[in-house]
């Protein structure tokens, strides 16, 4: 039998800190132990915030967006760029991109990628939205803003074959992003140039 050191609500949250990306459990305890340490200014403050964004959180029913507004706040943005879609993986992704100050064009976000052996089929990510959006005559090109990965490069080449009705332009960025590398960890300079020397497929 496991002994237990804290209490059961203690014990969840530690379980639950485990959970997250780069966390197992000898990182979630520490941190649960910094968060009790730093009761009344962390700990109460990233609770009522948890709570409030768990509320108000919203899912852009355009492009996939998280943000609290719906549609998202890009997306409502009069002054972006009607006539290109920059296509990201994750909202991370375009979290990126949006860091990096890159582009000023419109976001869709796929929700992931491409991948058998995981079972995600086409019908499990935000593609019909896409050609649905790239069949408006405002749109003149897509950038496919993929991982390098084989994943990220299959799902590529698979909405390359899907958009191919649509007569839009289509990109990628440039090969400057490392293969697998990944977005989210990209400096801004190398978001930038990998933008800038996209290239049509």
């Amino acid at each position: 039998m496991v002994h237990k050191v804290a209490g059961p609500e203690i014990e969840r949250l530690i379980s639950l800190l485990a959970k997250l990306p780069g966390l197992g459990p000898r990182s979630a305890r520490r941190a649960a132990l910094h968060l009790i340490k730093k009761r009344e200014s962390l700990l109460e403050p990233l609770a009522a915030s948890m709570s409030e964004t768990a509320q108000k959180i919203e899912i852009c029913s355009n492009c996939g967006n998280v943000d609290v507004l719906e549609p998202c706040a890009i997306c409502r943005d009069e002054r972006r760029d009607h006539t290109m879609i920059v296509v990201v993986e994750e909202v991370g992704d375009l979290w990126a991109l949006e860091r990096a100050k890159v582009t000023k064009a419109r976001y869709h976000v796929l929700g992931g990628v491409l991948s058998p052996l995981d079972g995600i089929t086409p019908q499990d990510l935000n593609l019909n939205q896409l050609i649905e959006r790239a069949r408006t005559n405002s749109v003149c090109e897509v950038l496919l803003a993929l991982n390098a990965t084989i994943e990220g490069q299959s799902t590529s080449h698979y909405i390359m074959e899907q958009l191919a009705p649509c007569n839009v332009k289509i990109s990628q960025l440039a090969h400057g992003v490392p293969v697998g590398g990944e977005l989210d960890y990209l400096d801004e300079g190398t978001l930038a140039a990998a933008v800038k020397a996209r290239k049509e497929m």
